[in-house]
């Protein structure tokens, strides 16, 4: 087959393909690309060789670990930040302020303590109050949860009263029951009286607001006792007018009782009732005792907040033989910071005189922070608070007042 001519079938692979020329620098440059790919390659495999990586490419991340020697075992101590760095941590407070968020009242040595640096620290809640509402004392009506007394005997204001607690190692020069009213209307102005007032000062709610439930509950938990403020008719009504449900002298007076229970189904727990306001209906013998008669049965307090010179209202309940006194001094009368010293002062002196007086304020702010700077110097003087419903077994015999 030598002479039979080489087809597309019998042809071998590439021997007729013609060379492909091109110039010199084409060559050079196509030799060098070669070479440079062929030592990269070298170059790869040595690196991979010397260097071999234990985390196989996956994602690494360098952290500073400081070690702390401990003292003990268990407890590690951080290093201890120089001073300025701990006086740019912590602002500069005053003492003032530091008593203040504390809730901490501290009396120095002046006019109000001679010689003495008195420290009150917000009552720890040692006495405690029963819970409420307690179910032999309430019955249901289609105003709420109204008081009565329960099948054992038991009544509202001997259950819920603030207990007067351990018995003091001395025998106090005098003793002074405070009722600090006007609560439950502002809620701010009723957390800040129920936080900075000592736990024996009563608190009197007004039957208007929002959440007083859960106000009043507040405030037995802190220790405080509490009184229903019922408003009565006073003798400019109604130009000043005490608030819806007023308790009115008069024609309508036939409404009173409708109008005292959805006063009575406000809130519970209470120990008594006193009036707001009443000039009118409280010299008016005739429209209290149906009103009183109501309140004797449901085993209630009465005090007269000793608003009106002409009010019948103790001396009325009295003969109800209701649990009942008589406020001796308003302290806040005039609404000024050195007034309301003197009348402090002055009810300081009733109790030395009488063993016990009773005084009754409106829980504005300069009334709540005059009370509570006075009430920081009182153990030092030897007089003790005590609470509005334990008031009536300290009066002196040889006194009068009504108090029984």
């Amino acid at each position: 087959m030598a002479g039979t001519p080489l087809t597309e079938l019998n042809r071998p692979l590439g021997q007729d393909r013609p060379v492909r020329q091109g110039s010199a620098w084409a060559q050079r440059l196509g030799l060098a690309g070669a070479g440079v790919i062929g030592l990269a390659l070298v170059g790869l495999v040595l690196v991979l060789a010397l260097r071999r990586d234990p985390d196989g490419g996956e994602p690494m991340a360098t952290a500073l670990i400081n070690k702390t020697v401990a003292t003990k075992p268990e407890i590690a101590q951080a290093p201890a930040a120089p001073p300025a760095a701990q006086e740019t941590a912590r602002p500069q407070s005053s003492a003032r302020q530091l008593e203040s968020e504390a809730g901490v009242t501290v009396v120095r040595p002046g006019a109000e303590a001679p010689g003495a640096i008195v420290i009150t620290v917000p009552d720890s809640g040692e006495v405690k109050l029963a819970a409420a509402p307690d179910s032999r004392l309430v019955e249901r009506s289609r105003f709420g949860l109204l008081p009565k007394v329960g099948p054992d005997g038991a009544t509202p204001a001997q259950i819920y009263a603030r207990p007067l607690g351990p018995a003091p190692a001395t025998k106090p020069a005098g003793r002074i029951a405070l009722l600090v009213g006007g609560l439950g209307i502002s809620q701010n102005g009723t957390a800040e009286a129920i936080a900075k007032l000592p736990g024996p000062v009563s608190l009197g709610f007004a039957p208007y607001g929002t959440e007083l439930e859960r106000s009043v509950q507040r405030a037995r938990s802190g220790g405080h006792e509490v009184f229903l403020q019922v408003p009565m008719e006073p003798f400019d009504y109604p130009d000043n007018d005490p608030g819806p449900q007023t308790l009115l002298a008069g024609p309508k007076a036939a409404e009173n009782i409708d109008r005292l229970h959805w006063l009575l189904g406000r809130f519970t727990g209470y120990v008594g009732i006193v009036n707001f306001l009443g000039g009118r209906l409280t010299a008016d013998e005739a429209a209290l005792s149906p009103i009183l008669r109501e309140i004797a049965g449901r085993g209630l307090m009465v005090v007269d907040d000793g608003s009106s010179a002409r009010s019948l209202l103790a001396p009325s309940a009295i003969k109800a033989q209701i649990p009942t006194l008589k406020v001796d001094r308003v302290i806040d009368g005039v609404t000024r910071a050195d007034a309301i010293d003197q009348e402090l002062q002055k009810l300081e002196a009733l109790a030395r005189e009488r063993g016990v007086a009773v005084g009754a304020a409106t829980a504005l702010p300069v009334s709540v922070e005059r009370i509570v700077r006075w009430a920081a110097t009182l153990e030092a003087k030897g007089i003790a608070i005590v609470p509005v419903s334990a008031a009536r077994g300290f009066r002196n015999p040889s006194t009068t007042g009504a108090l029984r």
